[in-house]
């Protein structure tokens, strides 16, 4: 009976445990390589059809949708998932200025019908963003028009403060965070896909 004949594979495998090792991490590497390569999207896409919203950001109108809110009663009010989580994203403490967070404010006024005010927006839309303040979790904060004074419309951040330094505004921080990703800036742009058909205010 002939010897069963030994592969050159095996002699090196026996005589360099290390190039083993190395041919198989570098097999190992190639496989990440390959789960992270983006494939591309099918050329047959679908759409989904969600309410857009209109807000306000520095005096332009936005157009954003809200998917999930982390307090249940807002969830339905919104029509969004209850997503509990997301309050997670709030600081357990009072937050410290200058720490990065991944939160933003959105305003609601809550006794004068008006649209919410953004406190940051992605521009230009897409993946070239250059706006790194810009998130879409945001920590909504009451607006409450005080008695005597006559409500207007707000349409920026720095409105909001400004109301607030004359006194005819108060300010209530809450626990509810919402996701709520802008997608169309009007003029300025929209998500890739992404088209308007009569907004709700």
């Amino acid at each position: 009976m002939q010897p069963t004949p030994t592969t050159l594979t095996s002699v090196t495998d026996r005589a360099h445990p290390l190039m083993r090792s190395a041919r198989m991490a570098l097999v190992s590497c190639v496989l990440l390589i390959s789960a992270c390569t983006t494939v591309s999207p099918p050329s047959t896409q679908s759409y989904a059809s969600l309410p857009v919203l209109s807000g306000w950001f520095e005096g332009e109108e936005v157009f954003y949708i809200t998917t999930d809110v982390s307090h249940a009663d807002v969830a339905e009010a919104k029509g969004a998932n209850f997503a509990p989580r997301l309050a997670y994203a709030l600081p357990a403490t009072r937050p410290v200025p200058g720490q990065p967070s991944s939160l933003d404010k959105v305003y609601s006024v809550t006794n004068f019908q008006q649209a919410s005010i953004f406190a940051s927006a992605p521009f230009p839309m897409g993946s070239t963003s250059l706006d790194t303040a810009y998130s879409p979790l945001w920590q909504m904060v009451k607006v409450t028009w005080v008695a005597g004074r006559t409500p207007q419309t707000l349409k920026s951040e720095e409105a909001v403060l400004a109301a607030v330094d004359r006194g005819a505004v108060v300010l209530e921080s809450t626990r509810v965070v919402l996701n709520c990703p802008i997608v169309h800036r009007g003029a300025k742009g929209a998500l890739p896909g992404v088209s308007l058909t009569n907004p709700r205010p």
